[in-house]
């Protein structure tokens, strides 16, 4: 078959499944649903405004494996590894808030609502309360039946903008979705094992990367330290250095200024295809909030299951047993 013909095909069946989804999906089955989102993520917020940040992380890793169908919420079993022993993943946390979100809505509305859309819901509310646009998001997405280690292949933070929009494409976002994406690094900490060479080593130089500002370089260097730091130590930094929990367009305007904390961030204000998509967010606050609510959005529709597709698992970090038939005598 024609490979673009399979790719229009893909299209359309991913269309199909995102034109299911609905806002407001629950209105009659769980109409409280939201609600009860909204009041435990709001809880959790009033003391850990990190949470932030963590639900972001969890979706974006969710959604770029398998779908948004919260496969990454599964636990390993001793046959088994799931999604959360993936390298990427062993540092994602706020599964304990999902847990607490899933108990409440099972007590109201039992097996009805999926945890699928317990993570969109949620990162929506988190992104509200740090001061990120307030968008309404379409649910009725199913759980997924499989969560395999081997499946995890997220795009990390040392790639060009080409290399790392090859990941966003092959989910159907455009470059201007990558940008606005990566724009969640306005909240958030990373680990110096993701940028210690670009403060005195890049690509084995001996010398900083040329394109990080030299005084951020030497500041980040006095926390990093080197890379003979003892195995257990690697000490995190904020990705944003100005406004580090509030969901805003500073961390663009630190990329223009040569602050941005990862490769990858600082490569959308240099690379020609990108620069002028930075320039703008950075200028315009309002064109930011917009496009992010738009990508959040979308993002939350890649390849989920709809319908009678996956299921809707009743404890999240574990699927539903399955149900098996007893044949009678004789048969």
């Amino acid at each position: 078959m024609d490979k673009m013909l399979v790719v229009f095909l893909i299209s359309c069946i991913l269309h199909l499944a995102s034109a299911q989804l609905k806002v407001g999906f629950y209105g009659s089955t769980c109409p409280q649903a939201e609600l009860i989102v909204r009041g435990i993520v709001q809880q959790r917020f009033s003391r850990d405004r990190s949470i932030t940040a963590a639900l972001l992380r969890m979706h974006f890793h969710d959604c770029f494996v398998r779908g948004c169908d919260a496969s990454i919420l599964i636990d390993s079993t001793p046959s088994k590894s799931s999604e959360k022993d993936a390298g990427p993943n062993l540092t994602v946390r706020g599964f304990d808030l999902i847990d607490g979100v899933k108990r409440a809505l099972e007590a109201a509305c039992p097996s009805t609502v999926s945890c699928a859309d317990v993570i969109t819901l949620a990162t929506r509310d988190a992104v509200a309360l740090a001061g990120g646009p307030k968008y309404a998001v379409p649910t009725g997405r199913r759980d997924g039946l499989v969560s395999d280690v081997a499946d995890v292949n997220l795009p990390g933070p040392s790639l060009t903008v080409p290399e790392a929009f090859s990941f966003f494409k092959a989910k159907g976002m455009t470059l201007n979705d990558m940008v606005t994406l990566l724009g969640a690094h306005t909240v958030g900490v990373a680990h110096c094992g993701f940028f210690q060479d670009r403060l005195s080593n890049f690509q084995g130089t001996g010398q900083p990367d040329p394109t990080i500002d030299p005084g951020l370089a030497a500041r980040l260097l006095r926390i990093c330290g080197t890379t003979s730091r003892p195995v257990n130590s690697d000490p995190t930094v904020f990705l944003d250095q100005g406004t580090s929990f509030a969901v805003d367009n500073q961390f663009y305007n630190q990329t223009r200024f040569k602050k941005g904390i990862l490769q990858i961030d600082q490569e959308l204000a240099l690379d020609k295809s990108t620069a002028s998509m930075v320039s703008i967010f950075a200028s315009n606050g309002i064109a930011f909030q917009q496009s992010f609510a738009s990508a959040m959005i979308k993002l939350s529709k890649v390849q989920v299951l709809v319908g009678k597709a996956g299921e809707i698992r009743k404890n999240c970090r574990v699927f539903n047993p399955r149900k098996t038939t007893v044949l009678g005598p004789g048969l």
